[in-house]
């Protein structure tokens, strides 16, 4: 067995999400006892409203907090992977797990990432939409497709967020061009155009401004050594030679998510075993959409999380 870790993104959050674990575990409790934010982490996660809950500036730091309290209890456990990858903000919590980061300066800088990715485009009409089963050179065919049509307009952005499964393409950007868009992949085939959940474009052009503000401050923090490999968003891959985990990190807010790339990467190096580290249950099934030869667990509360640990023999 070769373990690799999935940790969720923005997107997957709920209410009450972690209030059993934090009731069951101490090495979770400690997390969420030890956050000092500018608002209470665990009134936020265990009771909403959902509607703040949902806000990227607070959705970040309650995400990551899960998934960091989930990564000390399976530690506690001797549950090491061979690798990991987050889904974008659970890129974050990746480079946790493996030593990057220490809890609290984890939470702090997604806080961080959080409320700039808020500010790069308050007050412009944007969205995302989910495509499915249609390839990549179409969809990115569409997409500009679309820009030029909207040319003349400053609001002229489409672009390709997530390459999630090899069915499920997220586009964001300008909430009118992105719609054009879904509209010509339907005419070339696309089976549905579903409207994603998101409070921004991520992982488009539009949050350079994001990316520019945590260059900045990464200037200022501390980048442990990697415990075991991460493999990264914008490429697919583990960290390249030359690179650094910052300018990834810089990168990675404003450009592609190559998330069934780095699926494709982690079971070629023989990962056969994916524990999924959130609220939900999402990246399973991308890993199924992948290779459903695969085995799968997904942590989300202490029933699935002592099922997991049963079946990893801890």
């Amino acid at each position: 067995m070769k373990i690799g870790f999935l940790f969720a993104g923005q997107g997957a959050q709920s209410v009450g999400m972690g209030k059993d674990l934090y009731d069951a575990y101490p090495e979770f409790r400690e997390v969420f006892d030890n956050v000092k934010l500018d608002f209470d982490i665990k009134e936020c996660c265990f009771e909403g409203p959902i509607e703040k809950l949902g806000q990227t500036r607070y959705t970040q730091p309650c995400m990551v907090a899960f998934a960091v309290g989930v990564a000390n209890i399976l530690a506690s456990k001797g549950v090491k992977p061979a690798m990991a990858a987050g889904l974008s903000l659970g890129e974050y919590s990746a480079l946790y797990a493996s030593g990057v980061f220490d809890a609290n300066q984890v939470i702090d800088l997604v806080a961080y990432r959080g409320k700039s990715m808020e500010e790069a485009v308050t007050g412009r009409d944007v969205g995302m939409i989910a495509v499915m089963s249609l390839d990549r050179d179409s969809i990115k065919k569409a997409c500009e497709q679309a820009h030029e049509e909207f040319k003349d307009s400053e609001f002229n952005v489409a672009e390709v967020a997530n390459y999630n499964t090899p069915v499920q393409v997220t586009v964001s950007g300008d909430k009118a061009v992105i719609t054009r868009a879904g509209d010509i992949m339907t005419e070339m085939g696309a089976k549905r155009i579903v409207p994603v959940a998101v409070s921004g474009p991520f992982h488009t052009s539009l949050m350079k401004p994001a990316g520019d503000k945590l260059a900045e401050r990464f200037k200022d923090e501390n980048f442990g050594e990697m415990s075991f490999p991460v493999i990264f968003n914008a490429t697919g891959k583990e960290l390249e030679a030359g690179k650094t985990i910052p300018e990834m990190l810089e990168v990675q807010v404003q450009s592609s998510v190559y998330f069934e790339d780095s699926i494709k990467y982690m079971i070629e190096q023989g990962v056969d075993t994916f524990v999924e580290i959130g609220p939900g249950k999402t990246l399973s099934g991308f890993v199924k959409k992948v290779d459903k030869t695969m085995t799968t667990y997904a942590i989300t509360d202490v029933a699935s999380l002592e099922a997991t640990l049963e079946a990893l023999g801890c």
